[in-house]
Formats: structure tokens, sequence, C-alpha cells
């Protein structure tokens, strides 16, 4: 038990919002939903879900209040294995690139996507194909996790390097084990978010400071939290996914 953290979470802006989600997914977006109907929002919205079929919707009902509730709001529904009679406001089959690309969400729309991972990538490609920003574009998993092996074990990653832009001023970060060295930027989130522009190999899964997959031993230097983990981990090691360097800094990485 916490309390809620991680930053996917509804913006405070007026541009036009698209909620999109997939199986068990519907939760965080649905938590966003509610958020639009309890402010009185006249944002122009857009609700797509896709589901097995209708018993496996749990929220529909739900769902389809919050919608009605909203002026500028539109809600479509996927079930996959079209159910005969399908229920009302819903369609066989399941969201597509050719359906995001039809409905005509102006460019400075902020999308939220969650759902599986395979899922995810391709409306993530379809929203950016419409024409919206992939910086307006949010996603987070919301399941099952996919194997997750130590990054020394991978093959396809390119010899890491310095990361793209202009050299960070900030304290130096080494990469032990890859050999390389590079100034800290505050334009990185995260030590994780670092490692992964330059190609250094590692391992995460919730980019929250909860699971403990990314923890890594820290050599010497110091690093601080962003995000305060859900449990620290042990005094010389870090969790990547939520912390930045504060000085010079050595990972055994």
């Amino acid at each position: 038990m916490a309390a809620p953290r991680g930053d996917f979470v509804l913006d405070a802006g007026t541009a036009p919002v698209l909620l999109v989600s997939a199986g068990i997914g519907v939760t965080p977006v649905l938590a966003m939903l509610h958020q639009l109907a309890d402010s009185g929002s006249t944002r122009r919205a857009w609700w797509l879900h896709t589901s097995h079929d209708a018993t496996t919707f749990v929220f529909a009902e739900e769902a389809a209040r919050l919608v009605a509730a909203l002026p500028s709001a539109r809600s479509q529904v996927y079930l996959t294995a079209g159910t005969d009679p399908l229920p009302s406001g819903a369609v066989a089959g399941r969201v597509t690139a050719e359906l995001i690309a039809g409905l005509g969400v102006p460019p400075e729309t902020v999308a939220y996507v969650c759902g599986p991972a395979a899922f995810m990538d391709q409306m993530t490609a379809a929203l950016a194909d419409a024409g919206i920003s992939p910086a307006n574009i949010h996603t987070e998993r919301f399941g099952s996790r996919a194997a997750i092996n130590p990054g020394v074990v991978r093959a396809d990653l390119p010899p890491a390097h310095q990361p793209p832009g202009p050299a960070g001023t900030g304290p130096a970060v080494t990469f032990a084990r890859t050999g390389l060295t590079v100034r800290w930027s505050d334009d990185y989130p995260s030590l994780l978010e670092l490692a992964e522009a330059c190609d250094v190999p590692t391992q995460w899964s919730c980019r929250t400071g909860v699971c403990h997959t990314c923890v890594t031993d820290v050599l010497s230097g110091r690093t601080s939290y962003t995000t305060q983990p859900l449990e620290r981990p042990g005094p010389d090691e870090t969790l990547l996914c939520c912390s930045r360097a504060d000085a010079d800094v050595v990972l055994d990485l």
C-alpha cells in the first residue's frame, strides 16, 4: 500500500484530450475521465477503449455516464470478439491506425495511452502519424511485464556514447563497466534516462521507484532522489529510475 506516484496524470491545460486504453489499461485513464467530469471540463475529449467482449469491459456504464456528463466528449468502445448482439456504443473490432487518423484530432491534442506493450507501441506510432507531437503522447504500462534480462546480455545495442545534444555542465557520471564518463544535465529526469541516452546497458521496469529492478551499486559519489522510492535500497545503492547525480558519481554499469 502506498500513495499514488508516477507522472502518468492528466495535465491541467485546456488542450483537447485523447484517452486510449485496452483491457486493464482502462483503470488509470478512467480516473482521468473522472477528473474531467468532476471539474465540469469543456475540453474536447475522446474516449477510446478496446476490450475482448462486453463482460470484460467492467467499467462500461461508469465510463458512459462520465462521457455523457462532458459537453465536448466523444466515446467509442471496440470489442475484439465481435459479440452479437453488440452493446450500445460498441462496435466489433479494435482501434487501428486508420481509425486514429480518421478522428481528426487537432495537433495540440494531449494523448494518454495505457494497455499491453504492443498496443501502446501501435497507438503511439498511430498518434504520431496523425500529427500529434511525441511530447504530447503519454503512456503507462498497466499489466504484467515482459521478462527482464540484465543489460549485459544485450547484443543489439550500439557502443555506448556521449548523449546527444549539448554536453551537460553538472557532476561527472561514470559508468564503470562501460568505461564512459558523461556530465550530468538537468535535461534528463533520472540517471536511468541518461544511461538510455548513452546506450549504456541497464534494466528497469516500473520507472517510479517501486520494483527495484534498476537498483545499481554506487561505487563512489552521491545521488539523490527526485521521487522518493517506496522502499530505499541499501546504503551503497541507488534506484536509477528516480535518482540524479548530486556530485561526481561512479555507477556499477
